[in-house]
């Protein structure tokens, strides 16, 4: 991990917890849309695919807190790179530097 991205590692993990309190917030909601009769006004379809997205978010949330933890966050999966710090600041969950991202959605 570089100094620059050590510095900005607090900013980062606040920024990742709050994603995940929201993501958290928003499937507890929608889950309870889901079991209203009316889906809480929702097409079941939308409601599905609204959840999904939330439990992605917290899926990726989660792991990038993980890897902070353990020590990898900010380096690529794939090529084992370090993700600059740019990205991290724009996605902070990001687990591929650009290259290996684009190669992932070929």
């Amino acid at each position: 991990m570089t100094d620059t991205l050590r510095s900005r590692t607090a900013a980062l993990r606040d920024i990742l917890e709050r994603q995940f309190q929201t993501h958290t917030g928003q499937l507890i909601e929608l889950t309870a849309y889901s079991r209203e009769p009316g889906h809480g006004g929702h097409d079941p379809d939308t409601l599905r695919a609204l959840m999904e997205t939330a439990r992605q978010g917290i899926a990726d949330s989660a792991g990038a807190l993980r890897r902070m933890s353990e020590g990898t966050y900010g380096c690529c999966e794939s090529c084992g790179g370090e993700i600059p710090v740019a990205r991290l600041e724009i996605r902070p969950s990001a687990r591929y530097c650009v290259p290996c991202q684009e190669r992932q959605h070929r």
